[in-house]
């Protein structure tokens, strides 16, 4: 009986400016394979990609890094966390590696921080991938909104972003716009909950959720690096999540018309239940953009 290639995945630590990084990457079969950076979300870390990464590992180098803050990576004590520090942390694990071009994917907290990336150091961006990572104002919902205009000195602002990182605000994120929730594995959502409870990452939650308001201001400035730059892209878009939803993919079309949409019937986290469809999608996308010379 032939079975089907399994990819190979290494699992590793590399210290970045006395924070220990966590990430995953996968060995494949050829030196020259397309290269892509994997930027997860809240409240999550790289385990949200581990399916992808055995679904096309054996092809593609896939790097999933974990901010501080999350999943397996290691803040001193007094990290200030904020999302230019989350960018600068990912810019020095890029260089750390060696990375001169790659593709990014970019999910939730991992459009703001890619964003970043991209401003500084716009060569090294072959692609884009944009799973349900917001840069517009239509593409927040109400919600959304709400959530961001919360500031530390308004009356019970923390108490709300706390009750978020509860077990069933973690859950719901997962389950909120699904099709069939029996598709979902509880083990993401356990997960998530099991990082968000170590001591301190509550309150390093808090300090982002209060900064958020900081990837707003900056749509702007990230819609035009789109026009100036006018990366290959790819959008896999999740049409119900409660956060962001179908008219912020809509509207990348704007700066980038010929960008490739694909509307999926879930929520949030797309990854989850849409994996059959969204695997190709990327496989295909990979092959097409990337120029091995250029690496």
């Amino acid at each position: 009986m032939t079975f089907p290639a399994v990819a190979r995945i290494v699992h590793r630590h590399v210290d970045v400016d006395g924070v220990r990084v966590f990430y995953r990457e996968s060995l494949p079969d050829r030196s020259d394979a397309p290269v892509a950076l994997l930027l997860h979300g809240f409240p999550s870390a790289s385990h949200q990609y581990r399916r992808l990464i055995d679904a096309l590992g054996t092809r593609y180098r896939l790097i999933a890094p974990d901010y501080p803050g999350f999943g397996h990576t290691e803040a001193p004590d007094g990290f200030a966390y904020s999302f230019d520090r989350l960018a600068d942390i990912t810019e020095g694990f890029v260089e750390r590696l060696g990375l001169t071009r790659f593709v990014m994917y970019v999910f939730d907290f991992g459009a703001p921080v890619g964003f970043r990336l991209a401003e500084r150091h716009p060569h090294r961006i072959a692609g884009l991938i944009v799973q349900n990572g917001n840069a517009y104002a239509e593409g927040l919902s109400d919600a959304a909104r709400a959530f961001i205009a919360l500031r530390p000195d308004t009356p019970g602002a923390e108490d709300a972003i706390r009750d978020l990182l509860t077990l069933p605000g973690t859950r719901g994120q997962y389950e909120s716009g699904v099709r069939d929730p029996e598709l979902i594995a509880p083990d993401g959502w356990t997960l998530d909950q099991h990082f968000l409870d170590r001591p301190g990452r509550k309150q390093a939650q808090v300090a982002l959720a209060f900064d958020y308001h900081s990837n707003v201001e900056r749509y702007p400035a990230w819609q035009a690096w789109l026009r100036e730059h006018t990366p290959p892209t790819l959008i896999t878009w999740g049409r119900d999540d409660p956060f962001f939803p179908e008219p912020g993919a809509r509207a990348y079309l704007r700066d980038l018309p010929d960008a490739e949409l694909h509307l999926l019937d879930t929520g949030h986290f797309a990854l989850e239940d849409q994996l059959p469809e969204i695997a190709p999608l990327v496989a295909g996308f990979l092959d097409r953009v990337w120029d091995g010379s250029t690496r």
